[in-house]
């Protein structure tokens, strides 16, 4: 069958073979499906390494014709693949894939033979002779198979030329949205499977399993912690558990894949003492074997753990997509359910019991924080930044997701008060760093303050950090069980003093759990931050405003130049003087979008940091009159060296706000320019040759006459020199060798060849028409004309020069 189906799948279309497969299903039992059943995972996602590249789901859209074929065979609800798994789960198949496929610290943590903190793994390693490098998982079909659909999203891929994934209507990204939807619905309950699991091995946690305890908000359990992995407890599945292990699978396995990754660093930062104990414990006890398994130097240490991680777009809007129905999910509890009495608790359903023990915070809060952490310092400064920020912004307002609108939560706000405060800091070191003029960049901090200032959530932050900073003696007063949730038969409101210290407690786990126990935490409204907020963002975001209205009175004035009239001279046609700031999107109404975002970020800013109106007006008009026209002509901040001028740190921030610039002119030769849309090209390639002729022929004398100190040689320099030339090249970033190198005189008529000048020339020579002037009297008053001209400018041009 398998041999069948691998010759099947070079030969026919993806249409027939789903047709065979359906067929296949349905009537092959168990046994002979087992053996295909890794084939045809790797067939549909791809390998694990990404040579084989599957169907494509990242690439598949809506517009193809093969999407409605995969969509429906992968449906969670009816799709033949879903009722293979199923049927397979009925019985005790195992499928194997190895530890170096899961994500570092995961791989990093069973190598060094302590057991990782997600149950998902726990009792499903595979132990061989050979040394833990070659360590397998064994997974039953649900979990191989949805290991297989997350892990196909992280795995590079070579996409054919000028196409990428990262479409948000693409088969990869609607399958994960209706699998969430699936097993993890805000109404109603999973449906069951349409075929007994009972002798399936179902490991995955119930939430009322006696290892596992939600009540560490975010600090995971250290009794999963003390154990090592060669002994490991065997979990035996809550029966209730049975209607929603699918759910914590589907969700486990999407947050280990997507987001447990991390540095060496952070994976040594967050080992809890627990865990280096245990650590320290397995080495003593191997060390005392008689007899150890092989391995190869440097296997199961820290020093083997080597991952480098550059999350994709594409990446990060799935795990906006995982953030945004997590909240929706977690919040669609009824208020009378999340208020019930413990007693009551027996009566609700496994998947509400899921709900209310703070699925968000036990799955997701560590391994997102980490996850964002890495993209804000690591992401590129560009607008590509806005699916990081807003994966980061849907994961602080939840209360975005309800239903119904609802206000701040401030339990919500102390439970993830570095989400908003450590990552706020973050994203103000970018924020200084980026081209403000850019109408996206602007946006984005448009983006976050608006967030920041809503009703009351700065407040919150404040208390958040108030009491993260209470001192330690008010731990010591608590009640036996005052860390019990409401879910759990505890009260927030038996007394003040209990209260406040549930609520410390609560910060200070979050915090520590996150940032490890030595943290130094930096207030978000401390005196440091808002200095930084007042004299360096606003700053920067206020030279941008000028900077956006200078491209924009600049960009009218050259379309007003680039009119009819420029035609007779009163304009320019150097290509070369378009400001160097501006980009094609930024000029009319996207310089109008910019000042507008920036305006109103000022105005969030001041609201969120309690700043002065009068104060920031005299620091914006300070600002204004310090970076005047006059002193935005300055070059920018630079030293002189041997090679030439190189940028300070000042220089850079100076050209990135567009502040200052280098007056960058075209530095090769004159002669040999692209030739542009107001010239003719035939006349310039023409002219080109009899300059040429001319001045190999005539070079040396027209050197002589240039030399010459009297008035025939300042006229010689007019016409066969150009007098600014060494003025323009200081004014840009180039060598000394260039500046110094003066330019040979010479013979150019590429000017001739513009239209501007062949219109002047004609309208010259209709006027001489109309004075009963011949062509050739014509000429000669032109060519009068023009040596008078060059004459006095000979004569008087270093006297007007002084002037």
């Amino acid at each position: 069958l398998l041999a069948n189906l691998k010759a099947d799948s070079t030969t026919k279309p993806l249409l027939q073979r789903c047709h065979d497969l359906v067929k296949i299903i349905d009537e092959y039992p168990a046994k002979e499906l087992h053996v295909i059943f890794p084939w045809l995972v790797e067939s549909v996602f791809g390998s694990l390494d990404g040579i084989i590249a599957g169907w494509n789901l990242r690439l598949l859209h809506s517009r193809s014709t093969e999407y409605n074929v995969v969509m429906e065979f992968l449906n969670p609800r009816y799709g033949p693949m879903m009722k293979l798994v199923y049927k397979l789960q009925a019985e005790e198949y195992k499928y194997e894939i190895p530890v170096n496929y899961l994500p570092g610290p995961l791989k990093a943590c069973i190598q060094e033979g302590v057991l990782p903190d997600c149950p998902l793994f726990h009792n499903k390693l595979q132990f061989p002779l050979s040394g833990l490098l070659t360590l397998n998982i064994a997974l039953n079909p649900f979990e191989f198979f949805m290991f297989n659909f997350a892990f196909c999203l992280i795995t590079p891929k070579n996409f054919p030329p000028g196409q990428h994934g990262g479409s948000t209507d693409s088969a990869y990204f609607v399958l994960v949205d209706i699998y969430l939807k699936y097993f993890l619905p805000s109404e109603g309950s999973v449906p069951p499977s349409p075929f007994s699991d009972s002798r399936g091995s179902v490991t995955a946690p119930s939430p009322r399993s006696s290892s596992v305890s939600f009540t560490g908000y975010g600090v995971h359990s250290p009794s999963l912690l003390k154990h090592h992995i060669f002994h490991q407890p065997s979990v035996n599945a809550d029966p209730a558990a049975q209607e929603i292990w699918r759910t914590e699978t589907l969700l486990q396995m999407f947050v280990e894949v997507w987001l447990h990754h991390y540095s060496l660093e952070m994976y040594q930062k967050l080992q809890s003492p627990q865990v280096k104990l245990a650590l320290l414990q397995y080495r003593l006890s191997m060390s005392s074997m008689p007899y150890q398994p092989y391995a190869p130097p440097g296997s199961g240490t820290l020093h083997t753990y080597q991952e480098p991680f550059s999350p994709t777009e594409e990446h990060v809007l799935v795990v906006r997509l995982l953030v945004k129905h997590l909240h929706a999910f977690s919040s669609s509890l009824k208020p009378e359910q999340l208020s019930s009495s413990p007693s009551a608790h027996s009566h609700t359903s496994p998947l509400e019991e899921f709900k209310r023990f703070v699925v968000v915070q036990r799955f997701v809060q560590q391994k997102l924080y980490l996850f964002l952490q890495h993209c804000f310092g690591h992401w590129p400064l560009d607008a590509s930044f806005r699916a990081v920020l807003e994966t980061w912004l849907s994961y602080i307002q939840p209360w975005r997701y309800t239903g119904e609108k609802t206000n701040v939560q401030e339990s919500f706000v102390q439970e993830n008060l570095l989400m908003y405060t450590k990552l706020f800091q973050v994203f103000l070191n970018r924020a200084v760093r980026t081209d403000l003029v850019n109408a996206k960049n602007a946006l984005m901090v448009f983006r976050v303050a608006k967030v920041f200032a809503q009703p009351n959530l700065a407040e919150m932050i404040l208390k958040g950090e108030q009491l993260f900073l209470e001192p330690e003696h008010v731990l010591h007063h608590r009640q036996p069980r005052g860390y019990l949730t409401p879910g759990q038969g505890g009260s927030y409101l038996s007394s003040r003093q209990r209260v406040v210290t549930d609520m410390v407690f609560r910060v200070k786990s979050h915090v520590y759990a996150l940032e490890g126990q030595d943290c130094q935490y930096k207030q978000m409204f401390g005196t440091d931050l808002r200095g930084a907020v007042s004299l360096s963002l606003i700053q920067i975001i206020a030279q941008a405003r000028q900077t956006a209205k200078r491209i924009s009175d600049h960009s009218s004035e050259v379309a007003a130049n680039n009119s009819f009239l420029s035609w007779f001279g009163l304009g320019s046609s150097d290509l070369n003087s378009t400001f160097p700031g501006a980009e094609p999107e930024e000029s009319g109404e996207c310089l109008k979008k910019t000042h507008e975002f920036l305006d109103r970020a000022l105005e969030n800013l001041c609201q969120i940091f309690k700043l002065n109106q009068g104060q920031l007006t005299q620091l914006i008009s300070n600002l204004g009159s310090s970076q005047d026209d006059g002193n935005c002509k300055q070059l920018p901040d630079c030293i002189q060296s041997d090679s030439g001028l190189i940028l300070t740190d000042l220089g850079r921030r100076q050209i990135i706000n567009g502040l200052r610039r280098f007056d960058v002119p075209y530095q090769g030769d004159p002669e040999l320019q692209p030739i542009r849309s107001y010239e003719n090209a035939l006349l310039v390639r023409l002219f080109y040759r009899i300059s040429c002729l001319v001045n190999h022929r005539l070079g040396g004398h027209m050197e002589a006459v240039c030399s010459r100190p009297d008035f025939l040689g300042r006229l010689g320099r007019y016409y066969l020199t150009d007098p600014d030339w060494t003025f323009r090249l200081r004014q840009s970033p180039t060598s000394r060798q260039t500046v110094e190198r003066s330019r040979q005189p010479r013979l150019s008529l590429r000017p001739l060849a513009s239209y501007r000048t062949l219109l002047l020339l004609l309208l010259l020579y209709m006027l001489g028409a109309l004075l009963s002037f011949g062509p050739a009297s014509s000429t000669a008053l032109i060519l009068a004309g023009g040596f008078l001209y060059g004459l006095l400018v000979a004569l008087f041009g270093d006297k007007l020069k002084t002037h």
